[in-house]
């Protein structure tokens, strides 16, 4: 059925109608529509996906749907972030086209993107991460990802009059703004009835951040700098489940939670995925399979992620220091000596507000609506319980105490000290 707004949801069936009246689709797969395989395949807690193969081509669809799919039509959702999810993805694809998927079309009527088909061998990076495959570029691409997106978006590049017009464009997104702040950094530190833990084994430890009055204080402040701070185009949803990867490739997907926001959130996101993976990598071990070199490499990467990044970020702010960004004016700023205190000063509050954004987006996977599949895969619920126990309780710590940190590395240290002798 079509609705007033011209939306109607697809099937495996009407999807290839559809295709088949929009022309850039049907050249996109040659026009050979006798052997066209269609298949639904998302997996998401919000949309459809669809991957379209034909003999000549191949994309993938994904449709945005008027609720929160993983809990049903109780749960409304604008269809609108599609809109959102599109033009993030034009932007993230234009500053960084080596990671970022292009798209081929988009119909805002039909909440609908159809974008380039990742092709086996790539696969989801959290998938990956739980089969304890290495990724010896990841690194270097999400470092190169996050430095360029978040650069070029943020007024170390932009005029403030450009800048202001593209934050009351992506203001629109107020819906899964709203998701956000009530799943990272409401519901876990409260009672609510979406969240979920591994009952009973973690009940004492729902109840603990509940009544934990620090860590409120403490996620009160990354609430408001979410809500209140439009430091640059943030991707919104940068985990381990929205990249794809080969070991030469890797892809940055599902940008539908876009907005002007602080940069840490993102960067937050991927090493705060990457520290859970570590601490579920024992629920995936074996007798025959100890995971001990390859957590070993997860630490590698945490630590290699923000090094090159802020190598990279700062790089391109030494390039384009004379541009258009009007954050630091090279008539105040020119001198190198305040450059540097400028850029140590910045980069220094970023990473600070990383690590409070990981911790945050750890433990709502632990105790709040939408879990990962790092710690849901692991059968052994008391096993999976000790792995999530410990990922908590690290989190709890990196939150309280994250501006005692001074670097990456003694991060990766206090990983180390929680988890003696389990590392090669």
């Amino acid at each position: 059925m079509v609705s007033v707004d011209g939306f109607r949801a697809l099937d495996e069936k009407s999807l290839v109608d559809y295709i088949k009246a929009t022309p850039s689709l049907c050249s996109k797969l040659g026009n050979q529509f006798e052997e066209l395989q269609v298949k639904e395949v998302g997996d998401g807690n919000l949309n459809f996906v669809y991957i379209v193969i034909s003999p000549s081509g191949s994309l993938v669809i994904k449709q945005a749907l008027p609720y929160i799919r993983c809990i049903g039509e109780s749960w409304p959702m604008t269809k609108e972030r599609a809109y959102f999810e599109a033009l993030a993805l034009k932007e993230h694809g234009r500053l960084c086209p080596d990671h970022v998927p292009e798209v081929y079309h988009f119909d805002r009527a039909m909440s609908l993107i159809a974008m380039r088909y990742l092709e086996p061998p790539h696969i989801i990076l959290r998938k990956g991460l739980i089969a304890g495959v290495e990724y010896p570029l990841l690194a270097e691409h999400m470092s190169d990802f996050m430095a360029k997106t978040l650069f070029f978006t943020s007024l170390l590049y932009h005029s403030t009059a450009e800048h202001r017009k593209l934050v009351a464009e992506y203001c629109g997104n107020l819906e899964l703004c709203r998701l956000t702040e009530q799943v990272v950094f409401s519901d876990p530190y409260k009672e609510s009835q979406y969240n979920r833990w591994t009952s009973p084994y973690l009940d004492r430890d729902a109840e603990a951040v509940r009544q934990d009055n620090i860590l409120k204080l403490e996620v009160a402040e990354l609430k408001s700098m979410f809500c209140e701070r439009a430091q640059a185009l943030i991707h919104g949803d940068l985990h381990t489940g929205s990249i794809m990867v080969t070991q030469n490739s890797t892809q940055v997907i599902d940008p539908e939670f876009a907005v002007y926001g602080p940069m840490g959130y993102d960067i937050g996101a991927f090493l705060g995925n990457l520290i859970l993976a570590f601490f579920a990598q024992d629920g995936h071990s074996s007798e025959g399979e100890n995971r001990k070199t390859y957590k070993e490499w997860i630490l590698r990467t945490i630590e290699d992620t923000w090094n090159l990044f802020q190598t990279k970020f700062t790089s391109l702010w030494n390039e384009h220091k004379d541009g258009p960004g009007e954050a630091y004016l090279s008539a105040i700023y020119k001198d190198s000596e305040i450059l540097v205190l400028v850029q140590k000063k910045y980069v220094k509050n970023l990473f600070h507000d990383s690590l409070g954004f990981g911790a945050a987006k750890m433990i709502r996977r632990i105790v709040g609506v939408a879990h990962v599949e790092d710690f849901e895969s692991i059968d052994d619920t008391s096993k999976r319980a000790y792995c999530e126990r410990r990922a908590l309780e690290f989190a709890k710590t990196l939150l309280k105490e994250r501006r005692g940190f001074q670097t990456i590395n003694e991060v990766v240290l206090a990983i180390r000290e929680l988890t003696p002798n389990e590392v090669a």
